[in-house]
């Protein structure tokens, strides 16, 4: 918990709420494909997701499982009985005229996210977490007097995260953003594609002179952490210049502009009576056991701050942990290799993952790599055991971190094996000496600037394959150093 921030006199004050899509492999009241990235139009749909007379809907037990996981990851258990409610507003994109979701009794209460932000710790406290099910998608073609519903979406399994109001700044809004999404992600709880949706949020901003809340506006469906930091300072600033020429903030949902980076009026902000919420009466309660919910701890993966506590004793800087802890993947490999061979090993592969770049990088969703710690671990001993020089090191890492292969194959097959055959360079020096009589003089008189020199002309004459280090101590030997 920090202080907040107060700006011009007012006290700043930000809530989110994140829909997560649960990667579950069909939706969450019928046994259709969850995926819908690339699917054409109402192609994913059954009788349940149109909505039709008779349609009952059977819960996906997945879908239960993954909110259990999302309840550990937030630094709490899963509530031993939950329930759904019908959530009422019509629409388009909505057959059945409601939502199926959990009101009364969520299947997550409380919970705390801790992050840092330039140094300092942050704890925003989570109100609670529950599942739903998704709407489907209305678009309004420009020019057209029709619009268009893909109902793809609908019934697709959504866990909405909502945060206590313990932000207060946009810079904290955005941390926060992106731990939530680091922490779904290692808990193996969604995808959590920002690209795609399958993470979106919904930023609530108010401002107040006193100790009050102010009237807060919520800035729906942004997917971007960069969104949720700048919407949030834009709204702060609007509510301020609101405020002070005498005008009030009007309670209402607003969209983002992000090429205007601005928000706008969409609609009056709904209250919970106007949904009239009633119990589901064809879902029956969850309920889990003191055992099941034993089970679903048990079966939980390592989160983010076990991944940079193992980078930070690595000795790498703050800067490279985080870039690392942004793809499991990644994290994984470096904390493999760690406990298959050392720490040497590990940071070697650390800083490969970090500083070689392949044409496959996405910032938005890192995949998974496909390189395994065997490999990794036997390309960085090629390195110590001067086999492979750091360049073609890297010239391999970027091959195998997109293909996959054995390095000590790729090296040989791109003549890159470095030559560490003492008797082979000693026939290259002694040549290279009796071409370069006054470097060698050079060096016997005390420059040993000259020696890098020389190693130079043995690399060239060995076409970059000569081991640079036995080199040089091969030179010194042959000049009675």
């Amino acid at each position: 918990m920090v202080r907040p921030e107060i700006r011009s006199g007012y006290r700043v004050t930000i809530g989110i709420e994140c829909h997560v899509q649960l990667k579950t492999k069909t939706k969450l009241f019928s046994a259709v494909g969850n995926d819908a990235r690339e699917a054409p139009a109402n192609t994913l749909i059954s009788h349940i997701d149109l909505g039709m007379p008779g349609a009952l809907p059977v819960l996906n037990e997945a879908a239960v499982v993954l909110a259990s996981r999302a309840a550990f990851a937030l630094g709490t258990k899963p509530q031993p009985f939950s329930k759904f409610d019908r959530k009422h507003y019509f629409y388009p994109d909505l057959p059945n005229g409601y939502q199926i979701t959990q009101f009364y009794d969520p299947i997550i209460k409380g919970g705390v996210v801790t992050f840092d932000v330039a140094g300092e710790q942050r704890q925003v406290r989570i109100h609670e977490a529950h599942l739903e099910a998704d709407a489907g998608k209305s678009t309004h073609p420009v020019g057209r007097d029709y619009s268009l519903v893909d109902l793809n979406r609908a019934g697709t399994p959504l866990l909405e995260i909502v945060s206590e109001p313990d932000i207060h700044s946009s810079e904290d809004a955005r941390a926060y953003a992106r731990e939530l999404y680091l922490l779904v992600r290692y808990a193996d709880v969604s995808d959590a594609s920002l690209y795609y949706g399958n993470m979106r949020f919904d930023v609530n901003v108010s401002v107040s002179k006193t100790d009050e809340l102010g009237t807060r506006t919520e800035t729906k469906n942004l997917n971007s952490f960069r969104s949720v930091e700048k919407a949030a300072e834009y709204e702060i600033d609007r509510q301020i210049a609101l405020l002070e020429s005498g005008e009030a903030v009007v309670q209402e949902t607003r969209g983002w502009d992000d090429s205007k980076q601005e928000t706008f009026s969409q609609r009056g902000k709904e209250e919970a009576h106007d949904y009239r919420y009633m119990p589901d009466p064809d879902l029956p309660p969850i309920v889990l056991s003191d055992d099941m919910i034993a089970e679903f701890q048990k079966s939980m993966p390592l989160l983010p701050n076990i991944y940079r506590d193992v980078l930070k004793h690595l000795g790498l800087d703050l800067a490279t942990i985080e870039t690392l802890i942004d793809s499991p993947a990644n994290t994984k490999l470096v904390k493999n290799v760690l406990d298959e061979s050392d720490a040497q090993h590990a940071k070697r592969v650390a800083n490969w993952l970090v500083n070689v770049s392949t044409e496959d990088d996405d910032d938005s969703q890192q995949s998974d790599n496909r390189v395994s710690a065997e490999a990794a671990i036997k390309l960085s001993k090629m390195v110590s055991d001067n086999k492979l020089s750091s360049t073609s090191a890297k010239e391999i890492w970027q091959e195998i971190l997109v293909q996959g292969g054995d390095p000590e194959a790729l090296a040989q097959s791109k003549n890159l094996l470095q030559v560490s055959d003492q008797g082979e360079i000693a026939s290259i020096v002694q040549a290279v000496l009796a071409e370069n009589p006054k470097a060698a003089e050079d060096i016997k008189n005390g420059e040993m600037k000259a020696i890098g020199f020389l190693v130079g002309q043995v690399m060239k004459q060995s076409k970059g394959k000569a081991n640079p280090t036995l080199a040089q101590a091969v030179i010194k030997a042959q000049l009675g150093l």
